[in-house]
């Protein structure tokens, strides 16, 4: 089935599964290991303006219906992610007169005790919630970073606490994770295309207003009025994955306000959606044929020969779990649809890797897609009750079929599909017709910006990872060319997005971009 509909992507795309799946490994007894590698050191060169201080571009100021948001007063209140309070905006930037929703944050306060401005973040997704990320970012940055920045999540509108899109319930949702499309006949695709059809009637009749209202611009709107609303002359931010189209869209609109913007995992906001789809169909079979090749050179791998035989593997796995799908320990079985996502999940950070391979053993050796069933499950925060505890998934389609849709043409769709196929023989069934998805959908695209070159702006720091399976580095290289200001701070190694998750060089520089404003030389490599 296709796995979105612009960025055609594993749901937890830019929502970093790390932090969720590293109970799962220490429960399981795996070791995670940092490893650390060599950096060129990086040099100092424009800094942008401070946090908390005017730029030197000049600024208008908000006048008429927007006035009161950005001079609103937050409410802080004691939550278990430290503050908490609730933003308003307009429900529709084109009527700021009328009605509003609610923004939901959470604040840690800087440990220093007087702090240089707010360090907002966003997990990515899109559908993940930065008021769950507060608690866990804090554990991925400096000292430094904490003493110095109050760090403020929020949830962008249409996720969790804000205005969330709701649609079905556990066991439809489920139906549609687990279900497996044929799209060798005409009545096979339209089947998909009214199974998403069907999801959107249902968001659409749960959310009302606000699902029309979910586009990635508007959020990039939202944004400035949080910074304003914390007190902030410029914006200091921290995005991944999807967070990165998301800080390149406010760059856009409001380039006098960007302060320091580290975006890491580039998600560039203009790439074509065949674009989309064939890149990460490639960078996801490139991270499973390093993991192979890992996997066979230890003890235990359940894959034999060599790589491509071990591809070969995997791709009868997906063919056996299609026409008989594995059972589990649960009453639930393992779907290829499923299977994909329990693959992918590990595939997301290299330390996971022997998650995976437990996984595999079980499925390939066993028969049993238990271990499998919850990786997926983890995916997408299915909890054992049926339950999810986050609505990610439905807003992930909500908000990529406002930005941007493909062609519903079945020819078109049939094209694209073969050319994924053939890029990325093992998993590039997973990444075509995403025309499906929002085929049918009950609200209006309302698409980009014309541009996102941010002229003006001050300088931007975008982090990309050589071999990311879901953001692949050449999106990282296109993002940095896009935006005017931007530099490109390189890692080589594995796994989705860098900060926090790799080494002390890339921790190091981009410490020093957000505490002084020091931009790395260009080259600069970790």
């Amino acid at each position: 089935m296709p796995l979105s509909a612009r960025l055609v992507a594993p749901t937890s795309v830019g929502r970093d599964p790390r932090h969720r799946l590293a109970v799962a490994l220490v429960a399981a007894g795996l070791l995670l290991v940092v490893l650390l590698a060599g950096c060129v050191a990086p040099k100092n060169q424009a800094a942008g303006p401070a946090p908390g201080t005017t730029p030197d571009a000049p600024t208008a100021e908000v006048t008429g219906d927007l006035a009161r948001y950005y001079g609103q007063q937050l409410e802080w209140t004691t939550c278990a992610e430290g503050e908490c309070a609730t933003a308003q905006v307009p429900l529709d930037y084109a009527d700021p007169a009328g009605p509003s929703i609610g923004i939901a944050l959470a604040r840690a306060r800087a440990t220093g005790g007087e702090p240089i401005g707010s360090l907002l973040l966003n997990r990515g997704g899109p559908g993940a919630s930065g008021v769950d990320f507060v608690s866990q970012v804090a554990g991925m940055v400096s000292a430094d970073i904490t003493r110095q920045f109050d760090l403020v999540g929020f949830d962008p509108r249409g996720v969790q606490r804000s205005s969330p899109v709701e649609c079905v319930d556990g066991p439809g949702l489920d139906a549609i994770l687990a279900y497996d499309a044929d799209y060798s006949t005409d009545a096979g695709i339209q089947e998909v295309i009214d199974l998403y059809g069907g999801l959107g009637a249902a968001c659409e009749q749960n959310t009302g207003a606000p699902l029309g209202h979910v586009d990635t611009t508007s959020t990039a709107r939202d944004l400035d009025v949080l910074r304003a609303a914390l007190g902030d002359e410029t914006l200091t931010y921290l995005g991944f994955s999807y967070g990165t189209a998301l800080g390149a869209t406010y760059a856009s609109l409001f380039p006098e306000k960007v302060g320091r913007l580290v975006l890491d995992g580039a998600l560039p906001p203009d790439l074509a959606s065949a674009e989309a789809a064939e890149g990460q169909a490639v960078g996801f079979e490139n991270a499973l044929r390093a993991y192979i090749e890992d996997c066979q050179a230890g003890n235990g791998c359940p894959l034999d020969g060599s790589v491509d035989d071990g591809l070969a593997q995997i791709t009868e796995l997906f063919e056996r779990a299609e026409a008989n799908p594995l059972p589990t320990e649960s009453d639930r079985v393992l779907t290829r649809s499923l299977a994909f996502y329990g693959i992918a999940l590990p595939l997301y950070a290299q330390s996971y890797w022997p998650y995976l391979t437990q996984a595999l053993t079980a499925a390939i050796d066993q028969n049993d897609g238990t271990i499998l069933l919850a990786l997926a499950d983890q995916y997408a925060d299915r909890q054992p009750d049926g339950t999810f505890s986050t609505n990610s998934i439905v807003a992930f389609y909500a908000i990529n079929c406002l930005d941007g849709r493909d062609s519903a043409d079945f020819d078109v769709m049939r094209a694209e599909a073969a050319q994924i196929e053939a890029a990325a023989p093992t998993v590039g069934y997973f990444f075509g017709y995403g025309g499906t998805v929002c085929a049918q959908w009950p609200v209006p695209e309302v698409g980009g910006l014309d541009s996102y070159a941010a002229e003006g702006a001050a300088p931007i720091l975008v982090v990309g990872t050589t071999n990311d399976p879901a953001t692949p580095y050449r999106w990282a290289e296109q993002l940095a060319e896009i935006l005017s200001s931007a530099t490109l701070l390189t890692y080589e190694g594995e796994g989705h997005t860098a900060y926090g998750s790799s080494n002390d060089c890339i921790a190091d520089t981009v410490d020093a971009y957000l505490l002084t404003g020091a931009v790395p030389a260009e080259g600069t490599r970790c």
